[in-house]
């Protein structure tokens, strides 16, 4: 810390000589002609004598004086380029600017181009200008910034020396601008919904709680997008669909974040089988837009096979492939047995047949799901917005799919319920666990109630976590890695 405080007393101190050489150090605008990327393929096949004509901006990376002659490397957000200055092209003035720089600068400079002995092209500087002056040092270039705890606080240093994070950002946003144009050209319409709620629904989740002044009520930020979506398929949208933020007061790990993006998407007219089909068209077009031809994804050293059919498997049928254990020969005793063996601190005083069976699907057989995988049939208790499978016993399994790769869950799917009256029950037992001391708990919303009495038609409709599908399209070992300003505990 110390010398970084040295080398920022000097850089002050340069700074000061500057201004008092007469120069700007924070320039209004620079009328950058090309990127360095555009410059490097048009001039591919420059020799080594001057021609062509360059005009950029970009921020010193590296600079080398020789006499009254310099190299620098000059960078933006698509590629690196070589400078060379000489005191006879720029002027006495400009080159002892240039002596002055410092690594991280922010320039603009316009010459012609050449190629060295070392076959490298190069920009030989007629006129520059110093734009921003940089006033603490980047990390030394050859080691960069390891730290991945300061790499997550200082996102911006980051990107500024680490390549591979800026092309993970860039995919990032190609994967939700491919989704965009997939649904679109579907006939879906993109839709924004509100991110302060009165109420909050749409997944089992603590929330965040906000005071509205104005109003003199508590409001919550949103843990889902769902059940406002609904709304509009009741107002008569047929095809909707929202890519937005949700915020969830949760643990932080490796797939976890408090701040997340969530996408959901409701066709009316669809059931679960209707948006399986389509969920897994939507990945596989991602899959082929961002570059995997072959349909495989490398992950941590795993490949991860999405051509042909996914696997649908009923969780009873994945429990006794992955775990050997046949739910309907078990009493619920031996469930709770089961799951004690997996989880000694597991409380399940309260837990009904069919939470018992989410949870050891949970525990034994998630982690196996490495290729695509969707699970169907789900416990009514375990989904309060899915509608009762259509052949079920009692109403004890649901219409609800999850998408799973890599072990994670990457989409969450239901044959949405609109019995107003089936789901006015859901809530109240929801409610009943939130007055027993379930932070998660679904919570009554009437208004929803209400909007499902003027009647939705049958309605598909899929959640579906950007993160997780971004960590597996880039290898990315961290949800920190693929959100720009994570959530970090204070040192």
């Amino acid at each position: 810390m110390e010398d970084i405080n040295i080398l920022i007393k000097q850089r002050l101190e340069k700074a000061e000589e500057l201004k008092k050489d007469g120069h700007n150090l924070f320039k209004y605008n620079f009328d950058k002609k090309q990127s360095i990327d555009e410059i490097q393929n048009k001039y591919k096949d420059v020799k080594q004598k001057e021609s062509g004509f360059a005009k950029t901006a970009g921020r010193i990376m590296i600079k080398r004086l020789h006499g009254k002659s310099g190299f620098a490397d000059l960078k933006d957000e698509s590629g690196e380029i070589q400078l060379y200055f000489r005191k006879d092209f720029v002027g006495d003035e400009k080159f002892s600017l240039f002596k002055k720089l410092d690594i991280g600068d922010i320039v603009g400079v316009e010459g012609t181009l050449f190629r060295t002995k070392t076959n490298e092209l190069t920009i030989v500087v007629k006129k520059f200008d110093l734009l921003t002056k940089s006033f603490r040092p980047l990390p030394e270039k050859f080691h960069g910034l390891q730290d991945k705890e300061i790499r997550y606080r200082q996102r911006y240093v980051d990107l500024i020396v680490n390549d591979d994070v800026k092309e993970t950002f860039k995919t990032r946003s190609k994967i939700l601008s491919n989704i965009r144009k997939y649904m679109e050209e579907n006939n879906y319409i993109e839709v924004e919904t509100p991110v302060l709620q009165d109420i909050y629904g749409g997944a089992n989740a603590t929330p965040f709680i906000t005071k509205h002044k104005t109003l003199d009520k508590d409001f919550y930020l949103r843990i889902s997008l769902e059940t406002y979506l609904k709304r509009l398929i009741v107002g008569g949208f047929e095809k909707v669909f929202e890519i937005g933020k949700v915020f969830r007061n949760e643990g932080i790990d490796r797939q976890h974040n408090p701040e997340f993006t969530l996408m959901e998407y409701y066709a009316a007219y669809n059931d679960l089988f209707d948006m399986m089909n389509y969920t897994e068209g939507m990945i596989k077009y991602l899959v082929k837009t961002i570059g995997f031809d072959s349909g495989i994804i490398e992950y941590d050293e795993r490949e991860i096979d999405l051509s042909g059919d996914w696997e649908r498997l009923s969780m009873k049928k994945a429990i006794e492939k992955y775990a050997d254990i046949k739910i309907d020969d078990k009493e619920n005793d031996k469930l709770k047995n089961i799951i004690l063996r997996e989880d000694e601190k597991a409380e399940l005083d309260n837990s009904s047949r069919g939470e018992l069976i989410y949870r050891i699907f949970e525990l034994l057989v998630e982690d196996n799901l490495i290729n695509p995988t969707f699970i169907i049939d789900f416990p009514i208790e375990v989904s309060p917005l899915a509608k009762k499978k259509r052949d079920a016993q009692k109403g004890d399994f649901v219409e609800r799919f999850e998408l799973f790769m890599n072990g994670w869950e990457i989409a969450n799917a239901f044959s949405e319920l609109n019995d107003p009256h089936d789901q006015r029950e859901r809530f109240q037992k929801q409610e009943k666990k939130f007055v027993e001391g379930n932070e998660e708990a679904q919570r009554m919303d009437e208004d929803f109630i209400r909007s499902l009495e003027y009647g939705m038609p049958p309605t598909g409709g899929v959640g579906i976590g950007i993160d997780r599908l971004v960590m597996l399209f880039t290898n990315s070992k961290s949800i920190k890695d693929v959100i720009f300003f994570p959530h970090l505990k204070d040192k």
